[in-house]
């Protein structure tokens, strides 16, 4: 379930983004310069957790409430992702029932409706990945708070700061919530590690 982050995401040349949010005060048309830096990468986040077509919408309003709560934006973070994955993940949870199904799903059939299948082979091999379909029973049994810093670490390669600014939580409260979700997901997928197999 772990999704390196895409090699397409736009290089990052150019102002800040806290310099393009800033211009964007005066000048509102800079903030399609944010627009397209980090909508793809939102938009893989969403569709991950809720399928492409939510996820359109998603990324859609994400962009429009950043674009009107960007004179609150803190202009001394020259990183914007943070900000626009806590916009997302907010939005995402009216849609938690959509997300949980999507999980329910992929542990049901093994194929990830979350992801689209052009060719034969990825269905194949979805299909056929047990580990899958095991971790998304119990991503969709972890309590929301959880699943929302296990995704942002796992698939989003955030560190816990960039968490907790996303979800706006404590630190402290990145790591307990990973330790209890990453504990439950051991016990779940023990069998599946050959390490605990070893010296049987």
């Amino acid at each position: 379930m772990t999704v390196p982050r895409a090699v397409d995401e736009p290089a990052r040349l150019g102002p800040d983004d806290s310099t393009l949010i800033r211009r964007s005060l005066t000048e509102a048309e800079e903030f399609a310069a944010v627009f397209d830096r980090h909508a793809n990468a939102v938009h893989r986040y969403l569709s991950r957790r809720v399928g492409t077509a939510v996820a359109d919408d998603l990324t859609a309003e994400t962009f429009l409430v950043a674009f009107r709560q960007r004179q609150r934006y803190d202009l001394s973070q020259p990183d914007a992702r943070p900000w626009l994955y806590g916009i997302a993940t907010n939005l995402l949870h009216r849609h938690r029932r959509t997300e949980v199904r999507q999980y329910r799903a992929l542990a049901r059939t093994g194929v990830d409706p979350a992801v689209e299948h052009d060719a034969e082979r990825v269905v194949a091999r979805v299909a056929a990945t047990t580990a899958s379909r095991r971790l998304a029973a119990v991503l969709a049994k972890l309590p929301v708070g959880e699943r929302d810093v296990l995704l942002l670490i796992a698939n989003e390669e955030f560190d816990y700061a960039d968490v907790a600014r996303a979800l706006n939580i404590p630190i402290g409260t990145v790591r307990s919530r990973l330790h209890s979700a990453r504990k439950r997901m051991r016990a779940a997928l023990a069998d599946l590690d050959p390490r605990t197999h070893e010296g049987a």
